[in-house]
């Protein structure tokens, strides 16, 4: 089979669609009505067909705003499951971080303390050795 018989059998099969879809609108305006503001050739009964039309309008407004909803919805949720991770991931970190600076705070007053003691036990030689280095004069 040849492409242009195969673009004529599609063609061809797309207007049978159609045909039969445009043979159906009277059997469906049937059960429904008749609805002027869509068909031709239509005589109006009453206020049914603009009440099925109404019915139509909004049913395809209601899906289109639900779906809007149900979308924007999701997104948030999204991101505040994202935001709220992160937020998980911060806590942990902050959690790490206060431990390192308590061990650093402890180590930090333990060289404190050793740092106190040497001072204290260097402090009687220090002053020993002021005095005597005031007794003498400069060899120079």
């Amino acid at each position: 089979m040849d492409r242009k018989t195969l673009i004529w059998k599609i063609k061809n099969c797309y207007k049978t669609l159609q045909e039969y879809q445009i043979m159906l609108w009277p059997t469906f305006l049937f059960f429904w009505g008749c609805i002027p503001e869509i068909t031709k050739n239509c005589q109006d009964m009453t206020n049914a067909s603009s009440t099925y039309l109404g019915i139509i309008a909004g049913a395809i407004i209601g899906g289109v705003v639900s779906w809007w909803i149900y979308n924007r919805q999701k997104k948030t949720a999204e991101i505040q499951e994202s935001t709220l991770n992160r937020i998980k991931e911060l806590d942990e970190n902050h959690e790490k971080i206060l431990k390192k600076i308590e061990d650093f705070e402890i180590r930090h007053e333990t060289t404190l303390g050793m740092i106190d003691e040497l001072s204290k036990k260097i402090k009687p030689f220090s002053t020993k050795e002021e005095l005597d280095g005031l007794g003498k004069k400069d060899p120079s």
